[in-house]
């Protein structure tokens, strides 16, 4: 390999650590990404920034907190004044494709919920100030992701690159109603695409009775998934033979809700094998509570994206469905390598495997994300394999954060990064004592009276998290209590733990205070 390396960099969405079989999982089948995880290392304690997906991403590509890059929450797009590390390896020559899910833009094209209100017996700003920054995000360039507008692929519509991704080939929304590039490629292949997807064109099953799962009438072959890897292949091909380096994205929508395995791949699994996380039906958070009383009143639609209660029947059902998820990701990850090998490139080409963030999958009787920060959803799989250095399956202890990967990969390849880079280089700087996680909800969702600001901090042996407007905190000793059932922030023996955590986060969140832009001039 050459000093200047490829990188194969493969992101889930919505995919636990622990939904792999290289993490200690005995029923979901993930022979190719172990295969990564077995010559290469895998990093045990990897938390995202932000739970929520465009947050993370843009935090991904930037390698800063969403504090810092300003993408609070989903419908806030990441600002093309921010610099992404994928623009720093084009400006280096390196050949840079993204495949399959972006979501660095919105894309559902509904109204925002929290928009400016004019305030009686004031004089109203201009719109242009309404905003304490002026470049607010809300014009055209920022709508190229917006599904009701996509009528032409997204490389039609743009000038020049991507946030620094030379080619795109986009895969939006998510399962059998992924759209974008992908469903106009599958419209070309089908006339009747359009009737295949959705549940109400959903094939019959009387096996599955859960929410947000139906059995989808799509064929594998035309399933994103399926489309996502042949694209790669194609585009990997095409570097074969050039002497620049690539940098390729591939981007899965899947494991994400709704929940709609194709083929094979829905019945792979026997929910009736499912084995309940431990904690399903232990946790007596104010929320937890309410999402249970609204599942079992019926006032809960569990339609959306809120995070939602659910029987012990639905938790197996959705567990094993997810589980059929991640192996139809598996089996396309392993084409794409053999891809690899075939074109002579494997040799010469950094994969890396992650995900923007997870998923409850049934801990304390949840499904979805957002709002309490369990491990479920905070904790991703990050596994690194670079053919000069295998690890042979090393574990990784140390903690490490979803703005690590930007600087990590800019190191490997001899690119110097930004200014203002939060991340640190995994393999050349020893692990922080704490990671901070952010996240600032746009709405109300059942169990609360308002929207949500919380931050959390994660140690070697706790987790703190503290929010803004509520009376109840939360605190777990992570050692001893690895299913955060046990909350110590009001108890005595929680005390000093708690007095040490806070300040600790303080001085994590100060260091982690923007040091963008540079100063113009000596003082």
């Amino acid at each position: 390999m050459t000093n200047r390396p490829n990188f194969l960099f493969i992101i889930t969405d919505q995919h636990r650590a622990d939904h792999l079989g290289c993490a200690g999982n005995k029923t979901v089948k993930t022979p190719n990404i172990d295969a990564i995880a077995a010559k290469g290392t895998r990093w045990d304690r990897f938390y995202v920034a932000n739970p929520i997906c465009m947050p993370n991403r843009a935090s991904i590509m930037t390698g800063r907190m969403s504090s810092a890059h300003g993408a609070r929450h989903n419908g806030i797009p990441l600002s093309k004044d921010h610099t992404t590390f994928v623009e720093l390896l084009r400006d280096a020559g390196y050949r840079t494709g993204l495949i399959g899910k972006s979501h660095l833009q919105s894309f559902t094209g509904l109204p925002a919920t929290n928009q400016f209100e004019p305030a009686e017996g004031l004089h109203t700003p201009s719109p242009h100030l309404r905003d304490a920054k002026k470049n607010n995000r809300q014009t055209p360039e920022y709508d190229l992701e917006v599904l009701p507008k996509w009528d032409r692929p997204l490389a039609d519509r743009i000038d020049g690159d991507f946030y620094g991704f030379d080619h795109v080939e986009i895969a939006a929304d998510h399962a059998d109603q992924a759209s974008g590039d992908y469903a106009l490629w599958a419209r070309g292949q089908r006339a009747d695409f359009d009737q295949l997807v959705g549940p109400d064109n959903a094939l019959p099953d009387e096996r599955i009775n859960a929410p947000q799962a139906w059995r989808t009438a799509v064929p594998e072959d035309l399933y994103s998934t399926n489309w996502i890897a042949d694209r790669s292949e194609a585009w990997l091909a095409e570097r074969a033979g050039e002497d620049a380096p690539f940098f390729l994205q591939m981007s899965f929508p899947d494991p994400h809700h709704p929940f709609t395995p194709p083929g094979r791949y829905w019945n792979m699994y026997d929910p009736q094998e499912i084995e309940l996380p431990e904690t399903f039906g232990k946790g007596h958070l104010p929320p937890i509570k309410a999402m249970q009383d609204a599942m079992e009143n019926g006032t809960d639609p569990r339609d959306n994206q809120n995070p939602f209660a659910v029987t012990q029947d639905e938790a197996r059902s959705i567990i094993a469905l997810t589980y059929g998820m991640i192996t139809m990701i598996d089996d396309a990850i392993g084409r794409v390598l053999k891809r690899l090998e075939d074109l002579g490139l494997a040799e010469d080409t950094i994969v890396i495997f992650t995900s923007d963030h997870g998923d409850y999958m049934g801990d304390h009787g949840l499904m979805l994300k957002l709002l309490l920060h369990y491990q479920g959803i905070t904790r991703v799989p990050f596994i690194w394999h670079d053919p000069t250095s295998p690890t042979g399956g090393q574990v990784e202890q140390g903690l490490g954060s979803s703005i690590d990967i930007a600087a990590t990969i800019l190191a490997r390849a001899g690119v110097q990064p930004y200014n203002g880079i939060q991340g640190r280089d995994l393999h050349s700087t020893e692990p922080p004592e704490a990671v901070i996680i952010e996240e600032d909800s746009q709405r109300t969702m059942t169990g609360f009276d308002r929207p949500q600001r919380v931050r959390t901090i994660v140690t070697d042996q706790y987790r703190m998290s503290l929010r803004e407007g509520e009376e109840w905190h939360e605190l777990y000793h992570l050692t001893s209590d690895p299913g955060e059932i046990e909350n110590l922030y009001d108890k005595p023996a929680g005390q000093t733990a708690r007095r040490e955590l806070t300040e600790l986060m303080l001085r994590r969140i100060i260091w982690l205070q923007d040091r963008s832009p540079l100063p113009a001039y000596r003082a």
